[in-house]
């Protein structure tokens, strides 16, 4: 894997080389520069890969276009033409949205302050800036979180509590939270702490027909659920997810929100996936029942089997709220099972679809003997064995179809035979043999199934001598 980096200044001087001395045209001076820096490990990713263009003082200073834009809008600012302004915001965004390297190198060049002065010159009362400024912000800081600081984070804050009836502008407002935040704890946690969580939430419920804003909204509430910044030992997701839902009732906006688009399946995917990440407590999982969520989400596996990545969605959350008992049977008894298996039979050649379906059917059937007798006479172990006939290079959908299978054989052994008869030792001793994340799962189905399996002891608590 490439570790090695580059300036952005040395592989222009590359280019121009190869242009000047070796007389090449552009795109194959590019080229050949990208090669040599790859044969060499340098990681390019954050590198604009064209030739610079000439400026109008000659030669000797040539500039790429987000840079050029960049001297254009600070221009602008310095002489406050607002419309000048605007237009150059857009273009900035336009640069930034291309690729990441232009954000990277926009970034270098001291893009978020001048943003920021944009942002502030804005507020004085002009809409049609404002936006614009928070597009490009927005833009900015897609994969680079880092350059939100405490100025930009009060501002940001202030903005949304401002203009909380503009749906366009909120939704704007809302990307920049979702992007300062993915992979990033410190902005979550200050930002949560700024108010951010409630500001959130009542904009789906205030902007529950704006389709966009309620897509923002979802994604920004989810990325508060994260744990994915690798320099932080601790998050504090849990504790976001209890917030949200305790404190700003986020359930009951998300499933009223379903309601208002039941003709919209990418509204419908954001806000079902956007559930399965607040059930995280037993009493979340009953309080979505209680809310006539459940009902929502098993009619929508039901009539909404054309939409796939719906259906994933709302497999993850029937999943997510599985982890209770009582809910367990409460889907059960709306026929739940039935329409997985039908959405897994549907649906048999997209693995994540069938990895879902596998892991909702597999916490169904555990610790419950007669949820498992639904399963299994529903056609749900025949599925999973078929699912691992498809996919056998997929451990996601190998690993849960185990998980599956021991679940519905652990307190059930009259169905082991069956199970066994339909092929199954063969397709799990394969998908153990294939994959080393299905070691486990793998090695509790054959045990539970009643096959021959060497399960080895790795520690009996005596002393002995150890091998350095």
């Amino acid at each position: 894997m490439a570790s090695k980096r580059i300036t952005q200044e040395t592989f222009d001087a590359a280019v121009r080389e190869n242009m000047e001395e070796f007389e090449m045209g552009p795109e194959e001076a590019v080229r050949e520069a990208v090669e040599q820096f790859e044969s060499q490990g340098v990681d390019l990713s954050t590198i604009v890969k064209t030739v610079p263009k000439v400026s109008a003082d000659g030669p000797q200073d040539p500039m790429h276009g987000i840079l050029q834009v960049l001297d254009d809008l600070q221009e602008s600012l310095r002489g406050s033409r607002f419309q000048e302004v605007s237009a150059h915001l857009a273009s900035f965004s336009n640069h930034c949205g291309q690729h990441k390297a232009s954000r990277f190198l926009a970034a270098q060049k001291g893009a978020y302050p001048t943003l920021l002065a944009a942002w502030q010159l804005a507020t004085t009362g002009d809409q049609a800036l404002l936006h614009q400024a928070l597009n490009a912000l927005a833009a900015l800081t897609d994969g680079q979180p880092d350059l939100l600081d405490a100025q930009g984070l009060q501002l940001l804050v202030t903005t949304l509590v401002r203009n909380a009836a503009d749906a366009d502008l909120i939704c704007s407002g809302i990307r920049c939270v979702r992007h300062a935040c993915l992979k990033h704890e410190q902005n979550r946690q200050g930002l949560v702490k700024a108010g951010v969580l409630p500001l959130l939430t009542d904009a789906i419920a205030r902007h529950s027909q704006h389709a966009n804003v309620v897509r923002e909204a979802c994604g920004a509430l989810r990325v508060m659920t994260f744990d994915d910044d690798i320099r932080v030992p601790f998050g504090h997701a849990h504790e976001h997810a209890k917030l949200i839902v305790q404190e700003n009732k986020g359930l009951k906006v998300l499933i009223e929100a379903t309601r208002a688009f039941q003709d919209n399946p990418s509204v419908l995917s954001e806000l079902c996936s956007t559930l399965s990440r607040l059930a995280v407590r037993n009493e979340f999982c009953q309080e979505v029942v209680d809310l006539g969520g459940l009902g929502i989400l098993v009619t929508l596996l039901a009539n909404c089997n054309d939409h796939q990545d719906l259906v994933k969605q709302v497999l993850n959350a029937l999943r997510a709220i599985a982890g209770n008992d009582d809910v367990k049977d409460a889907i059960i008894r709306l026929g739940g099972t039935d329409s997985i298996v039908t959405a897994m039979n549907r649906h048999l050649a997209s693995p994540q679809v069938c990895e879902q379906s596998c892991a909702a059917l597999s916490v169904l059937a555990l610790r419950k003997p007669e949820n498992s007798r639904i399963i299994v006479e529903g056609g749900g172990a025949l599925a999973a064995l078929q699912a691992m006939k498809t996919h056998p290079q997929e451990a996601g959908v190998q690993k849960q179809a185990c998980m599956l299978i021991r679940n519905l054989v652990s307190r059930s052994q009259d169905f082991s035979k069956p199970i066994l008869d339909l092929g199954a030792e063969e397709l799990i001793v394969q998908a153990r043999a294939a994959h080393r994340d299905c070691e486990d799962a793998a090695k509790a189905a054959l045990r539970d199934l009643g096959c021959h399996v060497e399960l080895q002891e790795l520690w009996t608590g005596q002393k002995g001598n150890l091998a350095l």
